[in-house]
């Protein structure tokens, strides 16, 4: 059963999982100019970003996954929304009191956005009787 509701939390789902994708990448591929370009200026070994690249490329599929089919992959959104509620406590945190680095905080304002979203939504889903159909 399609109805608007859904279709508007898989688009916003699929979207953050090519914003993940693409930040993952960029993570791991740009070179540490760019990091100091973007308002990083502490030297930082090549295996944290790479890091922080692949987790973001294993979250671009867990996105992929709950938007493909709400249904069977109901826990990736809730899941998804608590990601993102760690992400936004995590770049706040560090804004505050670690580096203020601009784009820190508009990963954090980012971030509590798309869970916000993404929790309205799923939540306005639940009201309905969609999650109640059979999950396969």
């Amino acid at each position: 059963m399609k109805t608007e509701k859904n279709k508007i939390l898989s688009l916003l789902l699929y979207l953050t999982g090519i914003h993940s994708f693409i930040v993952g990448l960029g993570l791991i591929f740009l070179p540490l100019s760019i990091f100091e370009f973007l308002g990083f200026h502490h030297e930082v070994e090549r295996f944290f970003p790479a890091q922080g690249g692949v987790f973001h490329l294993l979250m671009a599929v867990c996105y992929s996954l709950a938007a493909r089919n709400l249904l069977k992959y109901e826990q990736m959104i809730v899941f998804s929304v608590i990601v993102k509620s760690g992400a936004t406590i995590f770049l706040l945190i560090y804004f505050i009191f670690i580096d203020p680095v601009a784009l820190v905080l508009l990963s954090c304002v980012s971030d509590f956005a798309l869970g916000l979203l993404i929790y309205i939504l799923y939540r306005r889903l639940k009201k309905t009787s969609f999650f109640s159909q059979d999950k396969l």
